[in-house]
């Protein structure tokens, strides 16, 4: 390591801790080798500015490959952060310095500028079709006109108000953007001679591209001259200037330093298609922050599925256009067929002469899904028959379910494709739905005015997806999901849940590997990422490693700050396992254990937050608090809005205890800094229904993978969320609080014990401590911090 590397001006404080020198330097040789590096940092390690820091200097390096650093990151928070380190990096360069180029990645919702004035008939729940409905017909339109005529005409409505206002003692009415006045009326102007909506920002984007030139010339601002380019920096600068904030997004992306995002932008095949593809090359430094989450994020990515709403929808899409086109094919162009009727046809004969889809295909592929719809209701309503005899007399009482469709623990094909086989829709029926479905969009799209996002093209993907897919790897069950849903007959299961075929990714490795092999190097982080050896396995970097010789450095710094500040205890109670506990409503001894130590540790002084395996649980452990003299809120499994209400309440006031699920979002990515959390208490292991089919589908095929399924695919990603909930409590250098992890398996080593999973700093920190001495240690730490 060098004794005054180039990255010091860079870096945004004073001194850097000596983890933060060696995780730098080890990133940059790491990268420059087109390696990764595997961090576990604790909190107060600095990780985001270690990883700011390193990429920055690769980026800035004319000896290097690499052109950009991209961050991702699946909590808000931590995006926060890495806005917050890049605004102070800036702010500290050397004066002869140029501010590092950066910008956070956002949806159309959070920068269309009609969705965020309200006008119109464009929101939140919307923007996006009619964003693409928009687009679509002003590329249309300048096919008569240009673009920058567009525009004019949009800019000459508005004049025409204000004509009109002045004379009426008023004025124009301009939209407004993130504060500023933008050249356009509030409302989508209508041009061309049919008098066609459409978006004059989007107008004025393509009015700036250059015909043969690069994208970024049609930017409006320079962003050097900005630095970090947050959402409303880019709606103020590109609308009041009449641009799309959106499509002058897209044309920043390959021309910024830093991109921060989250894992949908690199990680998803439709948003990497559509949107960020030209980030994920080897002159990309990646950054994945909460990286013990890649592996879960995503498998929800690379799996799919359809449900039984989507099937229907699809369907009658197709109807759409096969009926036009029968009716005249059944006339013969009879003239009892109105003008419309005969138009309708026309235009869809014209649509589909352009592809290679023919009528015949549209039939075969509508009769597919409605055979699909009613072989879904048929199992589904077997399934429910057989298991719950009566069950349509007690809709309320259903809970979630899956129907496997093939023995979780032996790879085959699945009984639906088997279906499909003996009924005669081979491969191409299945193959060639994602090309008819997509067709079928892009007809109505021509022949209906309404903006919506069709059913078809996400249905035809799945499909084909379906049949592609391996069936050692991928799981393939039918999910049953809870909902309410009145307008639907009263005694048919669709009114009590949402059923879907569903396509699960068991060893989503390969996926992630093969991204990260595409970039040219990077940094792999989480305050969590131990054991180092499953993490690497899960994610497909010691494949990396191996196969294309990427090498793969770990390190992993402990938690910096005074331990006299922190009692970390591990509380030797039973096993609060299923079948150790018993219901929530018996009294056994493990029960009786958890509740004394829940009670104890609530006894601190300040909030404390109490993490259970399940709300069910949560629900449990708030009914022992019944006489703590704090207020005790239980958290549940509800919408956001609801989540940060209770989160609010839980910081307002006096002292109050929150009890939650691990499985919840309350135990991760929320900032309890400063005197918000005194003391956390985590009462099991929160490991997954190891009986769910699902479950023992993925750790089968962990099993053959990597040998231990148990241990890798349930155990680690369960000590983890206990160890984020734990880690709530210390985050900084003068804060004080207890940790309690309660369960014998993270105090003794024993044949289920889990405490080798901790990491080596929390094996050796997390005393294990018998029940009869725990509140003594309690007693004890509390009196010493008076």
């Amino acid at each position: 390591m060098s004794a005054d590397p180039d990255w010091r001006p860079i870096f945004g404080h004073d001194e850097p801790y000596d983890e933060q020198v060696d995780g730098i330097e080890t990133a940059i040789e790491t990268a420059r080798n087109s390696g990764f590096l595997a961090l576990e940092g604790a909190c107060g390690t600095g990780k985001t500015m270690l990883a700011l820091t390193a990429g920055i200097d690769l980026v800035r390096d004319p000896d290097s490959d690499f052109e950009r650093v991209f961050v991702l990151t699946s909590v808000k928070q931590q995006l926060r952060q890495f806005e917050e380190d890049l605004r102070t990096i800036n702010a500290n360069l050397p004066d002869d310095w140029r501010p590092v180029s950066a910008m956070t990645l956002v949806g159309k919702a959070d920068v269309c500028p009609y969705n965020l004035a309200g006008a119109g008939d464009i929101d939140d729940g919307n923007v996006y079709e009619r964003c693409e409905g928009l687009r679509e017909r002003t590329r249309a339109l300048t096919e008569g006109t240009t673009a920058d005529s567009l525009a004019a005409e949009a800019r000459s409505q508005q004049v025409g108000l204000a004509d009109s206002g002045a004379r009426e003692g008023g004025g124009a009415t301009y939209l407004e953007a993130a504060g500023e006045p933008t050249p356009y009326p509030p409302e989508t102007p209508e041009g061309g001679d049919g008098d066609v909506e459409y978006c004059p920002f989007y107008a004025g984007f393509l009015a700036d591209l250059p015909e043969d030139g690069d994208p970024s010339e049609a930017v409006p601002f320079d962003p050097t001259d900005v630095g970090l380019v947050e959402p409303e920096d880019l709606v103020r600068l590109s609308a009041s200037h009449g641009s799309c904030p959106h499509s002058v997004m897209g044309a920043l992306l390959p021309k910024l330093e830093v991109l921060v995002g989250n894992y949908y932008h690199a990680f998803d095949p439709t948003t990497v298609q559509s949107f960020t593809g030209a980030l994920v090359d080897e002159e990309t430094f990646v950054v994945c922050d909460e990286a013990h989450m890649l592996e879960p994020r995503v498998r929800e990515l690379v799996g799919d599925d359809v449900s039984d709403r989507a099937l229907s929808d699809a369907g009658a899409e197709l109807s759409r256009v096969i009926q036009p086109l029968a009716a005249m094919e059944e006339a013969g162009q009879d003239a009892r067929h109105g003008r419309d009727a005969k138009e309708a046809a026309a235009t869809i004969r014209e649509e589909l002469d352009e592809t290679d889809v023919t009528l015949g295909e549209l039939r075969d592929t509508r009769r597919f899904l409605s055979a699909l719809e009613e072989e879904l209701d048929r199992r589904v309503t077997d399934h429910l028959d057989a298991e719950r005899p009566g069950w349509r007399r007690n809709l309320p009482d259903l809970e979630d379910d899956e129907i496997p469709l093939r023995d979780p623990e032996e790879p085959g094909v699945d009984e639906l494709t088997a279906w499909a086989e003996r009924n005669g829709f081979d491969a191409k029926v299945w193959t060639r739905s994602e090309t008819v479905c997509a067709v079928v969009a892009r007809v109505l799209n021509t022949l209906e005015e309404e903006d919506t996002r069709r059913a078809a093209p996400a249905v035809g993907r799945t499909l084909s997806t379906w049949y592609r897919a391996d069936h050692t790897d991928f799981f393939r069950e039918i999910r049953l999901e809870r909902t309410i849903d009145e307008s639907r007959p009263a005694e048919s299961w669709r009114r009590a849940y949402v059923a879907r075929y569903s396509l699960h990714n068991c060893l989503p490795a390969g996926a992630i590997g093969e991204r990260l092999g595409e970039f040219g190097g990077g940094v792999l982080m989480s305050a969590t990422l131990e054991p180092l050896d499953v993490f690497a396995e899960v994610t497909g970097l010691r494949h990396l490693e191996s196969e294309a010789d990427r090498p793969v450095v770990e390190r992993t710094y402990g938690l910096e700050f005074p331990e006299s500040n922190r009692a970390s205890m591990a509380l030797s109670t039973p096993k609060f396992t299923y079948a150790n506990r018993g219901n929530p409503g018996e009294d056994t001894e493990t029960r009786h254990a958890h509740a004394r130590a829940i009670r104890q540790v609530a006894a601190a002084p300040g909030n404390v937050l109490v993490g259970m395996p399940s709300y069910r649980e949560a629900e449990w452990a708030a009914s022992v608090l019944d006489d703590c003299d704090k207020e005790v809120l239980v958290d549940a499994s509800t919408d956001d809005v609801a989540t940060e209400r209770l989160k609010r309440a839980f910081f307002d006031g006096d002292p109050k205890v929150l009890v939650t699920s691990l499985r919840g979002t309350l135990t991760e990515g929320v900032d309890y800094r400063g005197d918000r959390l005194s003391a956390a208490i985590v009462c099991g292991v929160p490991i997954i229904n190891t009986a769910s089919p699902r479950t023992r589908a993925v750790r089968t095929a962990y099993d053959r993978a990597f040998g231990d399924g148990f241990r890798s695919a349930l155990a680690v990603p369960a000590v983890r969320k206990a160890r984020q909930a734990v880690g709530r409590v210390i985050r900084g250098p003068d804060e004080r609080g207890v940790r309690v992890l309660c369960d014998e398996r993270y105090a003794r080593e024993s044949w289920d014990s889990v405490r080798e999973l901790l990491g080596e700093a929390e094996r050796e920190e997390f005393d294990a401590v018998s029940t009869d001495m725990f509140e003594f240690a309690l007693e004890r730490f509390w009196d010493d911090s008076g």
